[in-house]
């Protein structure tokens, strides 16, 4: 699955064997996130991650940034 955008957001949802994998890649985004200095909108339930992108400081809408962080989290998955 792609990341869809709609709304001036990006938006993908993951899904992992368990709550642990799923939990294992939240860490992995979120050191990631803050090597972008870009922060995710996300929820997890047991084995789902749905993360949303935006670009709050560009008036909620998705920019470069967004992408180049979407682009970095699928590399996570690859």
């Amino acid at each position: 699955m792609d990341w869809d955008e709609a709304d001036g957001r990006l938006r993908r949802e993951f899904e992992f064997a368990d709550f642990s994998e799923a939990f294992g890649f939240m860490s992995r985004v979120a050191l990631l996130a803050e090597r972008h200095d870009h922060h995710p909108e996300w929820s997890n339930v047991y084995n789902r991650v749905v993360i949303e992108l935006t670009s709050h400081d560009a008036g909620n809408t998705v920019t470069d940034r967004d992408r180049d962080l979407a682009a970095a989290i699928d590399r996570l998955v690859r």
